[in-house]
């Protein structure tokens, strides 16, 4: 049988998983990554969620209750563009201030946790970053000892005082390289990746949250309208990567044409720049009479 067809997850954050009857699908997903229990309670209507930035933000803050009680603010994010990293503090920093009301304790600040679902590989080395999910938190360390600084909160709470430590407070990050994956599928978020690189499961995958997530997201079953609508967006998906290939052959070409007209003003021959460059033989022709060094 063939894989079964999904909705992609970013549609699905925007407008089938903000429906409180499939917050279940984020809690597996959540669940399976973060291997604790995760509950979603809510998702958080702040200005980054507005319907406004339809399309060109994918990310939605999620608050949540982890394994232990704890209320955190789980960030998701589906993007593609620079600056990235500058992008995840400026987001991770504003869910804090967000989730802090005005006059409340900074006792009261929210951990937040960011999963990026990312579809480019912003320029990483390939050959030393191989792995599809990176981790990442701010730990504080003794400089010489190289232990963790454990703090002791001033209240306890009942019989117990509350050990906090920096990975306690300080914001976490997640991030899924899903066009970096290689369909090898060793645990159950595996499964997840898959889904996001491929838009479908397989015949064989088992883990009770991705079987939850092909119910609940079959693009088979999306009324007409929807399917309209989400088919609308896949093109226009298309037409934005179109672009961007369109702009880094367009930058690749500028580029070569620079290291052309260097090569040429130091005294290379046409032939010679033709060779490392790759440009048309009549194209660095042109470019030598611009630079007053070919005469027909």
């Amino acid at each position: 049988m063939p894989n079964k067809k999904l909705v992609r997850f970013d549609w699905a954050m925007k407008y089938i998983l903000r429906n409180k009857a499939n917050f279940d699908v984020l809690e597996a997903f959540l669940s399976n990554l973060l291997k604790e229990e995760i509950k979603v309670l809510d998702i958080l209507e702040s200005e980054s969620n507005m319907e406004a930035e339809n399309r060109k933000f994918n990310r939605v803050d999620l608050k949540c209750k982890d394994s232990h009680g704890r209320q955190i603010i789980i960030e998701i994010q589906n993007q593609r563009e620079a600056d990235y990293l500058q992008r995840l503090l400026w987001g991770t920093s504003k869910a804090v201030v967000e989730g802090l009301q005005l006059g409340s304790r900074y006792s009261e600040v929210v951990k937040v946790i960011s999963i990026s679902i990312l579809y480019h590989t912003m320029r990483v080395d390939e050959k030393e970053n191989t792995d599809f999910i990176y981790y990442g938190t701010t730990e504080l360390v003794g400089l010489h000892t190289k232990k963790p600084l454990i703090l002791h909160e001033a209240v306890s709470k009942g019989d117990k005082v509350s050990i906090v430590t920096g990975k306690d407070v300080f914001p976490e990050y997640y991030m899924i390289y899903a066009e970096k994956f290689q369909d090898v599928i060793n645990d159950d978020i595996d499964e997840w990746v898959y889904f996001f690189k491929h838009g479908e499961i397989r015949e064989d995958f088992k883990s009770p949250g991705i079987l939850l997530a092909a119910k609940k997201l079959d693009y088979l079953m999306m009324p007409e309208d929807e399917r309209r609508a989400y088919d609308g967006y896949l093109a226009y998906l298309g037409q934005e990567l179109g672009i961007l290939d369109t702009a880094k052959a367009e930058g690749r070409a500028e580029e070569r044409t620079e290291i052309a007209k260097k090569l040429l003003k130091v005294g290379d021959s046409v032939e010679k720049v033709q060779i490392v460059t790759g440009l048309p033989l009549e194209t660095i022709k042109e470019l030598a009479k611009e630079l007053g060094m070919w005469h027909d």
